[in-house]
């Protein structure tokens, strides 16, 4: 979250390549920074695995401070450990807070920057700064996350309250019995069956102690914070400590499956009540037909009164005169343009002032002096740092080859914390400082990985512009392996990405990660094709309801441009992706026309018509694949688009006769299939029909499954089993 050695493994031995292997640590070890010596300098998953991974942070409120996690993970334990560091704001003086084995979470200054709240044990504790005098401040369920008001008066509480609306209570008299009466939709999300449900509590707090909690949404069957990602950014105080603003999707069943129509509620401290703040008053919830998405887009009158999509995310000016919130537009589209909105509370005026970005508000905060916002947003494939003003004039505030990931203001409104990182570099902080009419200076504040990442070496990453198949300019990064020699031949991977909205940015990712390919002797080649944003809504959108189009073609476009070059082994090519990457992967099996000698697919959509109804975010399915496999011929509008729907053989759209499974017939290359069996997203299923499908064709495939991973893989051990098969696949047919 830095160089400090948190503890010694003991008999550490790092081979040639980079293994680390030692000696089997008590269950109770403490986990924490991994002090290696490297004899290679190629990245390996091992390595991967043993860097830190920054967390959660902020500034003291006298800005001379920074708190912030570090998460660290033991293969050996298959585990992670996350602590707590504490440095000035210059990076200086940095210090471990955490001295033993259980994870301490969400760290957060209190008592006028005197003391530090955080999360241990599903219970909220207080320490001195230097870490000293611990005390335990809430007692019962367990905190899932927590804010104190301005004043410190009250706290902000998220605790899970039991859900029974989905799935039934189990029979008192069958403590033993594990099945499950099901009765609405919403029984599960990402990786979880729903028997409980976030709420938001407020409790009185003072002198170190939180009282009992009042549930601001008792008797509601509804999420906050929103299920699965939501956090506590979902919710805030306004800075007379008098209301809390929150948001919530107060949908449930077939409703709470097929709608992304979340609003942003204000509650009143003192009388109790809450009101939207999005809707006008008497808005009455319009009727929700799954099978109709479009229609029902086509029939909905779009105002700015009524804000039909994701609302989430407010933030109070510092003045309270107004609150700011992430906006999309569009009910049913979890990819729609995030827009900034203000809302005057006095007056009532509602103003977007991001319209000229088009591309989406990523995250942001206000600034002093209550009239300009500072945000992230993704442009040309990398995230940087903007300035708006209530007009909407907005301007970037950074440059580079990097993505910025978060943003919030340092006490004193003349700097931003932020937390930046690239293809080739892990996070790390940073502190911001603006200059008028030129870039932002900046300086680094941790280096948390530096002394792993200075016995690496990594590749040259590249930007490259292809031309595709209907004229227009894809840009696309180029990973060239570490020690790249030109007169060389090497085998290229094209990267799918998923989403399938999904930016290939700057990022970095601990098992897609493009250095440790390249440290494996591939070019990657990663397109930004049809359908990511940063290049305007109309490429953004092309993909909706096309995925077997242009989106396609944008991909094979890349791999045609790059195999010309003479260091390209075109008779050794490869495909790899995940989510929407491991459908293209699915489908460019059946339609490569024998460009590629291997294929892997992650998590991906082999049948749509399976996927449709297996998935648990049905707006999802509706959307992307514009009607339900049953529905024929219709013709829908929106604000943006006309769309014009015949799902048959020879639909203009159709995903469903155009899915992977139907093109089985002319698969004729090895693939390997990875799929966790916790994914509700995408169920596992599709995997073991594809590798079926491929062994019953007479092709060469392997299925890797993991039980006990989701649509991510996030136990060290299943990572490194990924990496390692992942490579051997790769190896044994392009090298």
């Amino acid at each position: 979250m830095n160089t400090l050695k948190i503890m010694t493994i003991a008999s550490v031995m790092i081979s040639a390549t980079n293994t680390i292997s030692a000696a089997q640590p008590e269950n109770n070890a403490v986990i924490g920074k991994h002090e290696l010596k490297l004899s290679s300098d190629r990245m390996t998953p091992e390595v991967l695995w043993a860097m830190g991974r920054i967390g959660s942070h902020v500034v003291s409120p006298d800005g001379k401070n920074v708190v912030y996690t570090v998460s660290y993970y033991s293969v050996e334990q298959n585990k992670s450990h996350t602590v707590i560091y504490i440095c000035d704001a210059d990076g200086n003086n940095q210090k471990l807070l955490t001295k033993d084995g259980k994870s301490e979470l969400e760290p957060a200054f209190i008592l006028n920057g005197k003391r530090i709240a955080f999360i241990s044990g599903g219970q909220l504790w207080s320490m001195n700064l230097d870490g000293s005098d611990r005390v335990q401040m809430s007692e019962g369920e367990e905190i899932g996350g927590f804010k104190f008001s301005p004043d410190e008066k009250h706290v902000l509480l998220i605790r899970e309250v039991s859900q029974t609306s989905s799935i039934q209570a189990k029979e008192k008299d069958l403590p033993l019995a594990t099945g499950m009466v099901i009765n609405e939709l919403n029984y599960k999300h990402w990786d979880t069956y729903v028997t409980s449900i976030p709420h938001l509590f407020v409790a009185p707090f003072s002198e170190n102690k939180v009282g009992e909690a009042k549930d601001l949404l008792d008797g509601e069957p509804f999420e906050c914070p929103m299920l699965p990602f939501g956090g506590t950014e979902q919710f805030c105080w306004s800075p007379d400590s008098k209301q809390v603003a929150y948001t919530s999707r107060k949908k449930t069943g077939v409703a709470y499956v097929t709608s992304t129509d979340s609003d942003i509620y204000l509650y009143d401290i003192e009388s109790g009540k809450t009101r939207n703040i999005c809707k006008p008053e008497g808005y009455v919830e319009p009727d929700f037909d799954a099978t109709k998405s479009l229609e029902h887009q086509a029939k909905n009158k779009f105002t700015e009164d009524i804000n039909a999509g994701y609302d989430q995310n407010p933030q109070f000016s510092p003045d309270g005169t107004m609150i700011a919130w992430q906006s999309m537009e569009r009910d049913g589209y979890e990819s729609d343009r995030n827009r900034l909105c203000i809302l005057n509370l006095k007056t009532g005026q509602k103003q977007y002032v991001t319209e000229s970005f088009e591309s989406s508000v990523e995250g942001f905060c206000w600034g002093a002096d209550n009239k300009s916002l500072f945000f992230v947003g993704v442009w040309h494939a990398r995230q940087m740092v903007y300035q708006t003003n209530l007009k909407g004039e907005v301007k970037c505030l950074t440059t580079g080859n990097y993505d910025y990931g978060s943003v919030q203001l340092v006490p004193g409104g003349k700097q931003l914390l932020v937390e930046r990182h690239s293809i080739s570099a892990p996070s790390d902080l940073y502190l911001l400082s603006p200059i008028k009419n030129k870039p932002a200076v900046l300086k680094q504040i941790t280096h948390e990985n530096d002394h792993l990442l200075s016995q690496l070496a990594f590749g040259k990453v590249e930007e490259r512009w292809v031309k595709t198949t209907d004229g227009k300019e894809e840009l696309c990064w180029v990973i060239y392996p570490s020690h790249f020699d030109p007169s060389k031949k090497y085998p290229v991977l094209l990267f799918c990405e998923g989403g399938p909205q999904s930016p290939v940015s700057q990022f970095w990712s601990y098992r897609w990660n493009f250095q440790i390919m390249a440290a494996n002797d591939y070019v990657i080649i990663a397109p930004n094709r049809r359908g990511l944003p940063g290049f305007g809504m109309e490429w953004l959108e092309q993909i909706s309801g096309d995925y077997s189009g242009q989106c396609m073609q944008d991909y094979l476009s890349a791999i045609d441009d790059i195999k010309k070059e003479p260091w390209a082994d075109e008779n050794r090519l490869g495909c790899i992706g995940a989510s929407f990457g491991g459908y293209s992967v699915y489908w460019l099996a059946g339609n490569h026309d024998k460009r590629f000698k291997a294929f892997i697919s992650h998590d991906g959509i082999f049948n749509t018509q399976q996927q449709y109804l297996e998935t648990e975010e049905m707006w999802f399915a509706n959307w992307d694949l514009l009607a339900a496999p049953w529905r024929r011929g219709f013709t829908a509008k929106d604000k943006s688009r006309i769309v014009e729907v015949d799902v048959t053989p020879k639909g203009k759209h159709n995903v469903f006769v155009q899915s992977p499974h139907l093109y089985v017939d002319r698969w004729d290359t090895p693939i390997l299939c990875i799929h966790g069996q916790k994914d509700f997203r995408i169920e596992y299923t599709q995997a073991q029909s594809a590798f079926a499908a491929a062994r019953l064709r007479g092709i060469d495939a392997q299925l890797l499954l993991l039980p006990d991973e989701n649509h991510w893989v996030l136990k060290p051990q299943n990572g490194i089993l990924w990496q390692r098969t992942f490579f051997r696949w790769l190896d044994k047919y392009l090298k």
